[in-house]
């Protein structure tokens, strides 16, 4: 009886982590292609040099008065002209662990703005969260991957 019952509890735990590491997703699973969360645009995000980086590679609405958009938010003058369809918005996400990346920069071409980033993957859904000083004091963005 001793037996079975530790055999079971032995099924039951390998069962138990089999499950776990079915699930555990690897570093790069963050690359690929996603929807921002207003699906105004797709970002491609990919790695280079052991870091994270996103950008944009499609607009929904590519032009504006006839023309392409661009990043006429940035406080830069020289980069205003610059066109958002291409722009690296998403820096230097490093892995840590348990699907969350950190030390990044993104930047809103809406605003003009850069902030720190932090992101964390869960299956199809990446929430990226942007803030000034700590992450307490910032705003979560979830983008959708593309299907």
């Amino acid at each position: 009886m001793k037996k079975t019952l530790m055999k079971s509890g032995l099924l039951m735990a390998f069962v138990v982590l089999l499950s776990f590491s079915a699930r555990a997703q690897s570093p790069d699973d963050i690359t690929g292609l996603w929807w921002n969360a207003e699906k105004t645009a797709k970002i491609e995000v990919y790695k280079e040099k052991g870091k994270y980086f996103g950008k944009i590679v499609h607009l929904v609405e590519p032009n504006e008065n006839g023309k392409p958009k661009v990043d006429k938010e940035n406080p830069d003058a020289k980069l205003k002209n610059r066109k958002l369809d291409g722009l690296v918005i998403l820096e230097d996400l490093e892995y840590d662990e348990d699907n969350e990346y950190e030390d990044g920069k993104i930047y809103d071409p809406k605003s003009g703005k850069t902030y720190s980033a932090n992101a964390e993957l869960n299956g199809d859904k990446l929430d990226l969260r942007g803030y000034i000083g700590i992450s307490l004091i910032g705003r979560t963005s979830t983008w959708e991957r593309v299907k």
